[in-house]
């Protein structure tokens, strides 16, 4: 994600100079290809090399010293890299892209979302989903959904609104004790000023999110602009055509207004939970 904002920057400078990555490459004794390759994030950057390209670009001690943090972090590995072995390649991939997020928008069919979800909710959840049950490979993976729950209290945290079917709030995940829990948690949760938590109730019939379970995430456009995720059994697909977006866009402006209000959904939660 960093080496996508890096790169990026890098092609602003470029293009500022008047220079072709082939011009670049000349004057740098590169190949054709390197530059292309780093601008596009498919290889990273040496320390040296960010030297030549500022010395080239003519960039102000403030840019260069930006561009520099920029190359350090993107060779960080992220917090969820050390569970590849318990998650699927697109689940991955859509943890790099929430932990950058600047909003997050929801509906759920199902479950409660995992960053709201607590850790007896996300334990049972996960042992659900899972065949056969491994006790080791649960708690690495409900110890992955707990760690993506940190960004909601990060500076600057992203907006978060999520719609619950009213399927999710009745289904008991855990038995009643872990539900009530649950429940209540998404209360406390909702009073936050960067989370939204409504309920669609099934009073409103059929809707435009029957579908099923999808995410929106707005990113910067320096790290390829907003995408939708759905989850699925054996692994998720994000999608990031603008028709497709358009259309999740439109399906979560319809669920939202059909919802109930955030106050609403407060007392209608605190009804289920008992």
């Amino acid at each position: 994600m960093v080496r996508r904002q890096l790169g990026a920057e890098l092609r602003r400078l470029r293009e500022q100079t008047g220079r072709t990555s082939a011009d670049v490459a000349r004057e740098l004794n590169w190949s054709d290809s390197k530059l292309s390759r780093i601008e596009t994030a498919k290889i990273g950057l040496t320390d040296s090399d960010l030297d030549r390209l500022c010395k080239l670009y003519k960039v102000d001690a403030s840019i260069r010293d930006r561009l520099r943090t920029l190359t350090r972090q993107s060779r960080q590995r992220g917090w969820w890299e050390g569970y590849k072995d318990v998650l699927l390649d697109q689940y991955e991939a859509y943890i790099a892209y929430e932990d950058e997020a600047s909003a997050i928008h929801g509906y759920h069919s199902m479950v409660v979302p995992g960053l709201l979800q607590t850790d007896e909710y996300a334990r049972a959840v996960t042992v659900a989903d899972s065949t056969p049950p491994d006790p080791a490979v649960i708690e690495q993976k409900v110890q992955v959904r707990m760690a993506r729950q940190a960004l909601l209290s990060r500076e600057p945290a992203p907006q978060v609104e999520m719609v619950l079917d009213e399927a999710t709030v009745r289904r008991q995940v855990g038995g009643p004790d872990v539900m009530r829990r649950q429940l209540r948690r998404l209360v406390t949760q909702g009073q936050r000023e960067n989370i939204s938590v409504r309920v669609l109730p099934f009073s409103v019939g059929a809707h435009r999110g029957i579908g099923g379970t999808f995410i929106l995430l707005e990113l910067d456009a320096e790290i390829g602009g907003p995408l939708v995720y759905c989850d699925g059994m054996t692994g998720g697909v994000i999608r990031s055509k603008p028709d497709e977006l358009k259309s999740y866009q439109t399906a979560f402006k319809e669920i939202s207004e059909a919802a109930l209000s955030p106050s609403d959904s407060a007392d209608f939660l605190i009804a289920a939970a008992g």
